[in-house]
């Protein structure tokens, strides 16, 4: 497991979305959007096609 609970991925072609990145908990494995505008922002947690959090491809417990 990671040192770190959470890490963030942002692409490495930023362009428009420079703010956007997606956020993985460690100890859970769960995927996380989080997007910023200036002094504004928002996360949530993404899911798949039937509704259940998107767990990471690489977790491991």
């Amino acid at each position: 497991m990671s040192k770190e609970r959470f890490t963030a991925f942002e692409g490495e072609n930023a362009g428009w979305y420079k703010g956007m990145r997606i956020i993985t908990d460690h100890e859970t494995g769960v995927q996380y959007f989080f997007a910023s505008w200036g002094p504004a922002g928002g996360m949530t947690v993404l899911v798949d096609k039937d509704g259940k959090p998107l767990v990471d491809p690489n977790w491991e417990k």
